[in-house]
């Protein structure tokens, strides 16, 4: 009932947000039509009356899907412990969950809060026996006993002075294979020039959170980024801008390079200049580093993770990573909502396909991908914070 109440007056506030640009000639795709496509997809009012056993779920041969957990609220990110119980943050009650299958029989019955009080929580990353969170404003660790599923000390602040503002508060985290910190930083804005230069930035810090620096510039919204197996590359999604119509601007794949800079606010897509910024910053077209690669407009990637290399994958998920496409809010017909696999071949190009999709319905959204996580065992994990479940994909073919 709480939650309803919630997402009712979320849903009151953005559309008066959304009203009052209006009278300020922001012009919404698809006209009114758009506009309630709009609200719906960011409210979280456009849940499907349809059952999850009721919708077509469709995946690649041989692998099966089925929710292991539900009713949790707005699920963001995901770890899975060394003792295959799951570990999830709960962004809009401050909370991060363990979530325990202690009778075997497949589904995560046991929910116990971890850590609570949290402002925006969303990141999660593990070093060993330190659990790793972010929050709006910083990131913290803690020690954690896989064994038990229980926290074994006392959290240690580490970096508590991160900015941000009415939107893309998410910091997300990930920890590379030379252990070093990194931290995505998304903008205050749709588009503008942000006068924090940490803002729409990547940053990188060591593990106790020493020497936080800026590694890569001009990434809007990244919500999700993963290294290569096979090279150690750090590759990350990012969100473009929006109320540019349903085709234009592409989100982004971006293939990280230290002092990068990958175009936000002046350029989109292939370097392309933006109507209103575009002009401000001719020197850096040249500089500007395009995408390794375009996902459709507006389909907002967010949680990538790389197809690690376990026995019982099938042979064509060898150097694959899964993107959770969280899905439209500024187009005239919703589009996303699905996880993809994207495919590198021997000289790195990249092509995509479907993963697991029929999260739209006739009755509606039944639910939005946000991130994935695997086991030791090769399952993957996948978290929907508008169904508020995680689901489970294996493979038996």
């Amino acid at each position: 009932m709480f939650r309803s109440i919630i997402k009712a007056l979320s849903g009151i506030l953005i559309t008066a947000i959304v009203i009052a640009s209006l009278y300020i000639s922001v012009t919404v795709p698809g006209g009114i039509s758009g506009f309630w496509t709009m609200i719906s997809a960011v409210s979280g009012l456009n849940q499907s009356a349809d059952t999850v056993e009721n919708s077509a779920f469709s995946l690649p041969a041989g692998f099966h899907v089925d929710i292991v957990a539900e009713d949790l609220g707005y699920a963001r990110f995901i770890l899975v412990t060394k003792n295959n119980d799951l570990i999830v943050s709960i962004a809009d009650i401050g909370q991060i969950l363990l979530l325990e299958d202690k009778d075997g029989n497949g589904t995560t019955e046991t929910h116990s809060t971890l850590i609570e009080g949290l402002n925006g929580p969303q990141g999660l990353a593990f070093d060993g026996d330190w659990l790793y969170f972010s929050e709006s404003d910083k990131v913290s660790r803690v020690l954690f006993d896989h064994s038990s599923g229980r926290l074994t000390g006392e959290i240690e602040p580490l970096i508590t002075d991160l900015p941000y503002d009415l939107i893309h508060k998410a910091k997300i985290i990930g920890i590379s294979p030379d252990r070093k910190l990194h931290i995505g930083v998304g903008s205050p804005c749709n588009v503008c020039e942000p006068e924090d230069p940490r803002y729409a930035a990547m940053l990188r810090a060591e593990l106790d959170g020493s020497n936080p620096h800026i590694l890569a510039t001009g990434l809007r919204n990244t919500v999700g980024f993963d290294w290569t197996p096979w090279s150690g590359e750090l590759y990350a999604t990012s969100n473009s801008r929006d109320l540019l119509g349903d085709d234009f601007p592409p989100d982004d794949l971006n293939l990280i390079v230290e002092g990068g800079f990958y175009g936000w606010p002046y350029y989109h897509g292939d370097n392309v200049p933006d109507p209103e910024f575009g002009d401000k910053r001719p020197d850096l077209a040249a500089v500007a580093i395009p995408p390794a690669h375009k996902f459709r407009p507006h389909n907002a990637p967010l949680g990538i993770h790389f197809v690690e290399d376990y026995a019982n994958m099938p042979e064509h998920l060898q150097r694959t990573a899964l993107v959770a496409l969280h899905g439209s809010w500024n187009r005239s017909t919703l589009d996303g909502y699905k996880v993809v696999s994207l495919h590198w071949d021997s000289e790195e190009n990249i092509t995509r396909r479907d993963f697991l999709s029929g999260f739209i319905t006739a009755g509606g959204v039944l639910g939005r991908p946000v991130a994935i996580a695997q086991d030791q065992q090769g399952h993957f994990y996948i978290t929907d914070d508008l169904g508020g479940r995680v689901y489970r994909v294996q493979y038996r073919p």
